[in-house]
Formats: structure tokens, sequence, C-alpha cells
């Protein structure tokens, strides 16, 4: 029997810390790649108990946050104001270096 956990698994352990999250998400940002900041909300959401969880924290529907998270998701602001709310992070704006 193999005594490695499965990455997922330790990926989703390691992000219910606070602190790893603001890591992984600036991560994620960093990349220019929205569609893998997507991923990553989706993996804190994960780890934060699950899109249905926080579906009552957002007051959205279940079905919109799936949809959202998704590889095709294109959130509008104010629903991804909310869900960064409900998973207690904030965006920030810095300057281009």
């Amino acid at each position: 029997m193999s005594k490695s956990k499965a990455y997922q698994a330790e990926l989703i352990e390691g992000l219910r810390d606070s602190q790893e999250v603001e890591a992984y998400l600036n991560a994620a940002l960093e990349g220019d790649d929205p569609e893998l900041f997507l991923v990553a909300l989706r993996n804190v959401a994960e780890a934060k108990g699950g899109v249905a969880q926080l579906a009552g924290k957002t007051k959205l529907n279940r079905e919109s946050l799936y949809k959202m998270l998704s590889a095709r998701g294109n959130p509008e602001f104010k629903s991804l104001d909310a869900l960064l709310h409900a998973l207690g992070v904030r965006l920030a704006v810095t300057v281009a270096r």
C-alpha cells in the first residue's frame, strides 16, 4: 500500500489554513490565466466546506456557483466578490512592476 496521499487531498487539506489560501490565490492570479484562478477558487471552495455550503453564505444558488467556478466560468464582479467574501479573502490592486 502506498504511503503517499493523492495530491488533491493534500492540497485541500493545506487550503484549510488562511495563509495558505492567500498565497495560493495570489500565485494563481500571477499566472495571468483566468481559468487557473477559477480552478484555484474551486479548490479553496472545496477546502472551506464545498459549494453547497458556500451557496448559503453567498446568497447565490449552488448551480450558479458551480457554473461560475467551471472551466468556462465567467463570473460577474458582484458574484466573485460575494464568493471571495464568503471564503474570507478579498482582491487587492497593486502597481504592475
